[in-house]
């Protein structure tokens, strides 16, 4: 129970990563706030925590734009009175390179994987700072610091969130810590996605899982098992850090 009456917002918890971390983060004591666009599958992720007799709710809300992570703390506070802990998983994957990704493609990357961030936290961080304690993690990328064909939009955004989180723990500390979790390749859809890019989906898929130092891909529960790490006091003197989770890639 390393998260014991602590509340979690975590975005883009419907489905994979963010499903996984906030089933993880409910099992060890957190009251849970899940977030996402799908109606269905959010509500069926925090059905399956209160079946386990964990405390979740789920928040719809678009927090590409203002308005919609505003009414996610606004929510929050309402449901469970505070903010403890914020994981900012949402993303979004626009293909393209440079030339022939539209504008709104272009936009929309940035909307979700960068200009959330400060539009949550905006809202977030005020509250944060009325508990005892605060912490941020942030969900990024390898792509942060390896580049990949067609994705330039998608590395942009993911690359702008290193000295972000940096700023952040230099900003709010010593009473908020603030950390970037780097995931490699991960099996979940994203992955899928992200590999269309490549003359052959298939095989790009099986070169990433054979690239790592572990002969496999990760899964959304490697990824949790670090939030769950860096959210609770067992990182106590980590802040600022950009941590990969991605079986050895960035060891080569």
């Amino acid at each position: 129970m390393k998260l014991q009456n602590q509340t979690a917002i975590i975005t883009g918890a419907t489905s994979g990563m963010g499903a996984a971390i906030a089933k993880l983060f409910a099992r060890e004591g957190a009251r849970v706030v899940v977030n996402g666009r799908n109606p269905e599958r959010g509500e069926k992720v925090a059905s399956e925590i209160q079946e386990e007799n964990g405390s979740a709710v789920f928040v719809p809300s678009d927090i590409s734009a203002g308005e919609g992570n505003s009414l996610l703390v606004e929510e929050t506070l309402k449901a469970f009175g505070g903010i403890d802990i914020v994981v900012a998983n949402a993303g979004f994957l626009g293909l393209g390179r440079i030339t022939e990704i539209s504008a709104e493609t272009w936009h929309k990357t940035m909307d979700t994987n960068l200009n959330s961030i400060y539009y949550l936290l905006r809202s977030a961080i005020p509250e944060m700072q009325k508990q005892p304690r605060g912490n941020i993690i942030v969900n990024g990328s390898i792509a942060a610091f390896k580049s990949f064909p067609n994705h330039a939009a998608y590395c942009a955004s993911k690359g702008a969130l290193v000295p972000l989180i940096k700023q952040i723990a230099m900003d709010y500390g010593p009473h908020i810590r603030a950390n970037l979790i780097c995931p490699g390749p991960i099996d979940t859809p994203l992955i899928r996605d992200s590999a269309k890019a490549f003359p052959d989906p298939d095989r790009a898929v099986a070169d990433a899982a054979d690239a790592t130092l572990l002969k496999r891909l990760g899964t959304p529960e490697d990824v949790a098992g670090a939030a769950l790490f860096l959210a609770s006091d067992d990182s106590s003197f980590i802040t600022g850090a950009s941590i990969t989770v991605d079986g050895g890639i960035m060891s080569k």
